[in-house]
């Protein structure tokens, strides 16, 4: 009987043709690791080059990265964000520009939101400093807002330069909404202008230092003290006028001119059979400012309007700012000294209050 053999001759066909596939298979692997390795590494390579430009700190925006070389700019550490002082410094500020703004119908919310265009800036400029700039009243697009930047920014830095004022603002800062460019600006102008607020002492941020050098991005997270002191504050004020000078270098003259301001004062309060004998503290509760102005422009000032006998500090406080608004009512400038100067016995602010009043009614009888 004849056998039934299997056939060899199929199974090494079998397997020659599935070696040659996986041979093919292993192979189109291997290029492709060997093709997936290159690319990583060209990745790795290209990565190496372009992270420190992007991502040198978790918490920069791509913008805060487009510097030049050796180029620096500083940005607001998240964290300072919900710091209470800082918040508070704010508000002061926010409330000053609206109180300079306040005929122009202006109020600003927000300092990011509302000044980064150069409009608001250009206004509380004018209103400080008593001149007129020549820029667009309105500004839609992105390089006419820049170009009104420009040149306010310009005219603040050529008040502030004779000082050696460190400017630590730009065009660019401002308008890309940079909250520590546009804070130090403010501060600025407030110290310089001699702004009638109480600013926070000692308030500091942290901020995130960005410099480009040699191509590559350096951080570093620093503390930034944006107030010291308020006595300090106001020797960096740049208005110095004869009462500075009198403390400052002629202390011995200044018994003449108390002299001759309370015998100006006592000319007229003595119409209420009232007398000044100490500048200092008979002012500083604002009952005698009120009455005075109310003699020096003839009319009489209503009870109501005043306490008379205030007892709390924030009563004195409305005395004395009410009697300043009389002032303005009078055609005088706002006073530069704070109501709450007066108040302490701040014996300068006292002086320039009432030096202000004997310019403007020394020839009234």
């Amino acid at each position: 009987m004849a056998s039934n053999p299997t056939k060899p001759s199929g199974l090494p066909g079998k397997m020659k043709k599935d070696e040659s596939l996986l041979g093919k298979l292993g192979g189109t692997l291997v290029r492709k690791k060997k093709l997936k390795e290159v690319s990583d590494l060209q990745e790795d390579g290209k990565n190496a080059i372009i992270t420190p430009l992007l991502h040198t700190d978790p918490e920069l925006l791509p913008e805060d990265t487009l510097l030049e070389e050796n180029a620096e700019r500083t940005i607001l550490d998240p964290t300072s964000r919900e710091d209470l002082n800082f918040k508070d410094l704010q508000k002061v500020l926010i409330d000053w520009i609206n109180s300079e703004l306040e005929e122009d119908r202006i109020i600003v919310k927000d300092l990011e939101e509302d000044l980064y265009d150069g409009q608001v800036l250009q206004k509380l400029f004018e209103k400080l400093s008593g001149h007129k700039l020549n820029v667009a009243e309105v500004t839609q697009s992105e390089i006419g807002q820049k170009q009104k930047l420009q040149t306010v920014l310009e005219a603040v830095n050529v008040v502030l330069r004779p000082l050696d004022w460190n400017t630590e603002w730009s065009v660019d800062s401002i308008h890309s909404k940079n909250l520590v460019s546009i804070v130090c600006l403010l501060l600025a102008l407030a110290i310089y202008y001699a702004a009638p607020i109480r600013l926070p002492e000692h308030v500091s941020i942290k901020v995130i230092v960005v410099k480009k050098k040699e191509g590559i991005l350096q951080t570093a997270h620093v503390t930034k003290q944006l107030t010291s002191t308020t006595t300090k504050m106001m020797i960096g004020r740049s208005e110095r006028d004869a009462f500075d000078t009198l403390l400052d270098h002629a202390p011995d003259k200044l018994n003449v001119v108390k002299t001759s301001l309370i015998t100006f004062v006592n000319k007229h309060l003595n119409k209420l059979n009232l007398e000044v004998t100490e500048l200092e503290s008979q002012f500083a509760d604002g009952v005698y400012l009120v009455l005075l102005m109310g003699l020096l422009e003839n009319y009489f000032v209503p009870l109501y309007h005043f306490y008379l006998t205030p007892e709390s500090f924030e009563q004195k406080v409305h005395n004395v700012t009410f009697a300043f608004e009389l002032m303005q009512d009078g055609g005088l400038q706002k006073p530069k000294a704070r109501p709450e100067d007066v108040v302490n016995l701040n014996l300068k602010s006292t002086l320039r209050v009432l030096y202000n009043l004997f310019t403007n009614y020394k020839n009234s009888e």
